[in-house]
């Protein structure tokens, strides 16, 4: 399975924007919980005569076992599309339940799914997802307002692996929320001095870690998604830009209280913080 660098999400792009994406190399595509039919309508035409190109990523937040299968195949006859390459076992703090996961492999044994991936903000409990044979990835929010995934996640991966040689039992790593939710991009959170980042920086600066071998782009115009495509072609940071980077966001993170536009992320974020899960 060969992956680009950049992964679109569904919660905002129209179907010339998806298509344009995948024409400059982009083939990592999120049908995430905010659905957008242009979206899915890129997929649907593009599946036609492209799906080997394409890796294709279903989530689900399904608690009940029984509804695992039944929300897959619901969204591949939205796509339009006889299997998903990865079922994503969305915002799982904990290690999910038993039933949870033979219902996800069911749906991998029916030839319905390739793989299974999981997401998480508890970044503690990312150790046990790395070591689990189950996950052929794992999907983390890393940005420069909330870098700690470099000293609690990216080092139980092991050593980094040479370019385009995955070893056996090291799971695919997708990073997303590379904008902090566009608060990285807002000056009013910029400290004095120095320069607001744009999209591209934002992206550059999650790709540049030698650990991350997917960043998720949530563009909603054709501006802000040619901006990711950007990232794509100045490549990785020098050091005196992570630095910038790492200065502006210290900044946003302690100042600004932006938070995601999905509602039920948002929902899933309260009940997070009450819980004091989450972690910066």
């Amino acid at each position: 399975m060969v992956v680009g660098r950049l992964g679109l999400a569904s919660n905002g792009i129209d179907r010339y924007g998806v298509e344009w994406a995948v024409d400059r190399g982009v083939n990592y595509l999120y049908w995430g919980s905010l659905r957008w039919p242009g979206f899915g309508q890129a997929v649907r035409h593009l599946a036609q005569s492209r799906r080997e190109e394409l890796v294709i990523v279903v989530q689900t937040y399904a608690r009940v076992a029984a509804l695992v299968g039944v929300s897959i195949e619901r969204a591949l006859r939205q796509l339009g599309i006889d299997y998903c390459d990865l079922v994503l076992l969305g915002w799982w703090n904990e290690p999910p339940p038993p039933g949870i996961v033979d219902a996800a492999r069911r749906v991998c044994e029916a030839g319905k799914a390739r793989q299974l991936i999981v997401s998480c903000h508890q970044r503690q409990t990312f150790r046990e997802y790395i070591e689990d044979p189950t996950y052929g990835a794992i999907m983390v929010r890393y940005n420069a307002a909330h870098p700690g995934a470099e000293s609690e996640v990216f080092p139980y991966l092991g050593p980094h692996p040479p370019a385009n040689d995955q070893p056996p039992g090291r799971p695919g790593v997708v990073t997303y929320t590379a904008t902090r939710w566009g608060a990285l991009l807002d000056p009013a959170f910029t400290p004095p001095g120095e320069r607001t980042p744009c999209g591209t920086d934002c992206y550059r600066f999650a790709l540049t870690h030698p650990d991350v071998d997917v960043t998720l782009c949530g563009a909603k115009t054709h501006d802000e998604l040619r901006l990711a495509l950007d990232a794509l072609e100045r490549g990785p940071m020098s050091k005196e830009e992570l630095a910038w980077m790492k200065r502006v966001g210290t900044v946003v993170r302690t100042t600004s209280t932006q938070r995601s536009g999905n509602p039920v992320v948002h929902l899933l974020d309260r009940v997070t913080r009450v819980q004091g899960l989450k972690h910066g």
